[in-house]
């Protein structure tokens, strides 16, 4: 293993403050005892942070390339066994209910709260969109914690931290589909942390942060198809006297290229049962107020107005509008499925967004079509202008049908991101 792999599996910790509880110090032990491996590509951890608007001091905030962990401790009064941890209703130790300071039934839920408001900063902030999850560290000391399949679905883990447990949840957690650069792992520690001075992003790269010069390069390399590869070699002229060597020279090459085509292009008598390999790459989950939301599709459009309908398009139409974002987004509430369709309209200034945004707020005045052309009809709705932005967001249950019970979810999807 060469030295910059074995580099990528530590975690850079930086100290900002105690420890908020007593199973705090263990947690830091268990991010110290990471060490060398590429399973989680390193990262930095902010030990004792509180960001901004969030409600409690936090144990420890691991930026990693393809995630973002919030880890809070929870002190229980003694060691367990046992531990049945769900997050909506009671948690038992060892078959005992176990009840905090506050009266409430368990402590998760100051935990998801907490989360959550990170999660909103870092949108609020329009920083990389990677998934926030939340991990509740408990001690002194349990043996087994046991959680219901939902709650483990909305990216919580309840867990005492040991370095196999906690390496193990940011390795489920952590699934970005995008990796996060080392620009842009500085612009998320500048915004979590209230003190000092993030690294620089030089120094990030051997974190296992990605150097977006080199992505994108990746990004614009591309197969050459068949045809131009074929007009190419017709337009290729050969020497006037063709000797031994080159003919060698020109067989050889067309072997080349006949193995790679059969290789690396598809081809039309592909067997009817070969199916693709599964991909294990998961959806980024993004958390506002504790719904989980999981995007499906997005997409650009500079022409606003032939998405648009009713007043909406007539206001377009006449004046000009930058670019239009979409994206469709699915979460559950109380076991029903619901999509949600969120639409940003960059204007060109903010007098234009706030003439559009008094346009949009009439009842009956129109809006945006989703991605398949056509309105989101009974969906809840909200609206929001900020600058030049005017954003819509709508939501109706799976099957079409709507009422006001989803006016809370539309109104929290007002902060879903819109792009990548």
């Amino acid at each position: 293993m060469s030295p910059r792999a074995e580099r990528w599996g530590l975690v850079r910790l930086i100290r900002l403050g105690a420890e908020p509880s007593a199973i705090g110090a263990d947690v830091r032990a268990a991010l110290t005892a990471w060490g060398a491996g590429t399973g989680v590509l390193g990262g930095v951890a902010l030990l004792g942070v509180q960001p901004p608007d969030c409600p409690v001091p936090l144990d420890a905030i691991v930026v990693l390339p393809k995630g973002v962990l919030v880890i809070v401790g929870v002190d229980l009064p003694d060691p367990g066994v046992k531990l049945e941890a769900p997050l909506g209703g009671q948690w038992t130790i060892d078959g005992w209910p176990l009840v905090s300071q506050d009266g409430s039934p368990n402590p998760a839920t100051e935990a998801v709260a907490a989360a959550t408001a990170v999660a909103q900063r870092i949108q609020a902030m329009r920083a990389e969109p990677l998934p926030v999850s939340t991990v509740v560290a408990v001690g002194p000391f349990v043996s087994q914690v046991v959680q219901p399949t939902n709650d483990l679905n909305r990216g919580v883990r309840v867990l005492h931290p040991k370095p196999s447990t906690l390496l193990s949840a940011a390795r489920e957690l952590a699934t970005s589909t995008v990796p996060c650069t080392a620009d842009h792992a500085v612009k998320l520690l500048a915004i979590l942390q209230t003190t000092g001075t993030p690294p620089e992003s030089r120094s990030l790269l051997s974190e296992g942060f990605s150097d977006a010069v080199s992505d994108l390069a990746a990004e614009t390399t591309m197969l050459i198809p068949k045809a131009q590869l074929r007009q190419a070699v017709g337009r290729k002229r050969l020497p006037g006297k063709l000797t031994w060597p080159y003919l060698a020279a020109a067989a050889l090459l067309a072997l080349v290229l006949v193995v790679w085509l059969v290789v690396a292009l598809p081809g039309d008598d592909k067997p009817a049962d070969a199916t693709p390999a599964p991909s294990s790459a998961q959806p980024t989950t993004v958390v506002v107020d504790g719904t989980a939301f999981v995007p499906k599709e997005m997409k650009k459009d500079q022409d606003c107005k032939t998405q648009a309908f009713g007043d909406v398009k007539a206001w377009l139409t006449a004046n000009d509008c930058g670019v239009l974002l979409r994206a469709t987004y699915e979460t559950t509430v109380q076991d029903k499925q619901a999509t949600v369709l969120v639409a940003d309209m960059d204007l060109y200034d903010a007098p234009s967004a706030k003439a559009l945004h008094a346009v949009v707020v009439l009842p009956g005045s129109g809006g945006v079509h989703g991605l398949d052309g056509k309105p989101l009809e009974n969906a809840a709705f909200a609206n929001n202008v900020k600058g030049s932005h005017v954003t819509l967001a709508f939501a109706v249950w799976e099957g079409g049908a709507g009422d006001p019970s989803l006016d809370p979810i539309a109104k929290q999807a007002l902060r879903l991101p819109v792009s990548r």
